[in-house]
């Protein structure tokens, strides 16, 4: 039997997506911000098609790098494509999206179990605009796919990727505001980076008979994470003790009469 209240249900429903719609607002708001400094062009420079003249520093090395992550990605599955990136490269999309991340889950009761699709509604997926997960899940689903195509997403996945990596500045700037960047990776979509972003408060899944009921009666293949509370009373600021900790090394004596 489910080991959750009706409601407490509703409660932590309510509560996960109120936060889930604040955080997603300022995360995309800072993206916005910091976008232009995501471009491929403020990376690859010269090796971006049409980007002009005008020199980029380690441009060429971040293309090499570039390129060698392609070739792994490309000659494995589920791409089996040509390994070889060439330069200049045209970048079909430049603005970023962000979407939840979600996964497939067979979940188990003590009568069935039910294969439900879930959603992790405080971690999203970075893209570029048009070359998202399920736009890429469309694709490899088609017989009819071109080898353009598959270079194309396999090329935008890697460049979010190594724009973050090579904007140090924007992923410490996230994780002050407490939304770390990290790269994920998929059996299903072999070594191709999936970067993310997260936050300081994390969501889990419910009792599998929790999962099965309540979809049962929603009639939904659905599920939603619930945050998990305990995260949000456990914050704590960084900036405050990174401030506390050079005030001890002087004297913490001071501490006290503060």
């Amino acid at each position: 039997m489910p080991t959750i209240s009706t409601r407490k249900f509703i409660a932590l429903r309510k509560l996960t997506r109120s936060l889930a719609e604040t955080l997603r607002t300022e995360v995309r708001s800072t993206l916005m911000t910091v976008e232009p400094l995501l471009r491929p062009r403020m990376v690859f420079g010269e090796h971006v098609q049409g980007h002009g003249k005008d020199l980029v520093k380690g441009a060429d090395r971040a293309f090499k790098e570039l390129a060698a992550d392609y070739a792994e990605v490309a000659g494995n599955k589920p791409f089996h494509i040509p390994k070889e990136l060439k330069s200049p490269f045209e970048v079909m999309s430049a603005s970023l999206e962000m979407q939840p991340v979600e996964y497939s889950y067979t979940a188990r009761g003590d009568r069935d179990s039910k294969t439900v699709r879930i959603s992790s509604p405080l971690r999203w997926v970075v893209n570029y605009r048009d070359y998202g997960i399920e736009e890429l899940k469309r694709v490899l689903a088609d017989r009819n796919r071109t080898e353009e195509q598959l270079r194309r997403f396999a090329l935008h996945f890697l460049l979010v990727e190594h724009v973050f990596t090579r904007q140090p500045g924007v992923k410490d700037m996230l994780s002050s505001l407490r939304f770390p960047v990290v790269v994920e990776r998929r059996p299903e979509f072999g070594n191709l980076p999936i970067t993310c972003i997260t936050t300081a408060i994390s969501t889990y899944r419910p009792d599998d008979e929790v999962i099965i009921e309540t979809t049962e009666i929603s009639g939904s293949e659905e599920f939603e994470e619930f945050v998990r509370v305990s995260d949000i009373s456990g914050l704590q600021d960084a900036f405050r003790e990174k401030l506390v900790e050079i005030v001890k090394a002087q004297d913490p004596e001071l501490l006290e009469e503060a």
